[in-house]
């Protein structure tokens, strides 16, 4: 796709592609443009260091005194009652208050800058005057640190690929936003699943009897569109009844 010019977009995957080693996945699909939108192994979720004073976690960059209770936030549950998920939302929003914010796009090499939370009006913080001047509705830092790191001390810093290569992401993991962003994917998987089902559309290996890629492709391209079809309409995955709705389909989508 980037070949012939085409834009790359969203892009997104589970944890077992992106736990792999950023030179292997995150890293080349970046140099593409592609956005990332992906769900975090195990292994690779909370804090991960720190970058010249600010805490790596979960892809972004932090406060040095952000909560510790905010930076052990977790993904939230499939089965997560409604008063469970807007708990978890709220202390997603809080979170991002304390996150260094970027304040440029990647240069040809990688590098990005981001700046102190507190700078940008989305934390009062004593080491910055003008912050104090904000509403109450901001989480204020009650401990700053007294030997200032460079992020406090400057009002940007500059962030090398290498900071969060295999977990940056379009989204604050594991934010409201990122809860719905990735449930593209489930719709996708469920899309695919059904094309593939021997009871309904069935495209495995054989379903078709024509040669060349282009007849392939129109036969493929008329099973999503009834596939689509179906959906649209409400009807029931009823395995007899999908069987006649695309044969006549397919008899009346394919030139002779």
């Amino acid at each position: 796709m980037a070949d012939k010019g085409i834009l790359i977009g969203d892009v997104l995957a589970d944890s077992g592609y992106s736990h792999r080693l950023a030179e292997r996945w995150a890293t080349p699909l970046r140099r593409l443009g592609a956005r990332l939108v992906q769900d975090l192994h195990p292994h690779d979720r909370g804090m991960r260091g720190t970058h010249q004073g600010a805490i790596c976690c979960n892809g972004n960059l932090y406060c040095p005194a952000t909560p510790m209770p905010l930076l052990e936030l977790g993904p939230l549950a499939p089965s997560a009652r409604p008063e469970e998920r807007a708990a978890h939302d709220r202390r997603s929003a809080e979170l991002a208050h304390y996150k260094l914010g970027p304040l440029s796009t990647d240069d040809s090499e990688g590098y990005y800058r981001v700046g102190c939370p507190a700078a940008s009006g989305k934390l009062r913080c004593s080491l910055k005057a003008s912050s104090m001047n904000l509403g109450f509705d901001r989480p204020e830092v009650m401990g700053p640190p007294t030997a200032l790191p460079l992020c406090c001390a400057q009002a940007s810093i500059t962030v090398a690929p290498s900071v969060n290569a295999k977990t940056r992401q379009k989204h604050d993991y594991p934010s409201a936003a990122h809860r719905a962003s990735y449930a593209r994917r489930t719709a996708v998987e469920r899309s695919f699943s059904t094309l593939k089902d021997p009871a309904t559309t069935d495209v495995r290996r054989g379903w078709c009897r024509l040669f060349g890629r282009t007849k392939n492709l129109v036969m493929l391209v008329c099973a999503v569109v009834i596939r689509l079809f179906r959906y649209l309409r409400g009807e029931p995955l009823c395995p007899g009844h999908l069987t006649t709705i695309e044969s006549r389909t397919l008899k009346l989508g394919l030139p002779a």
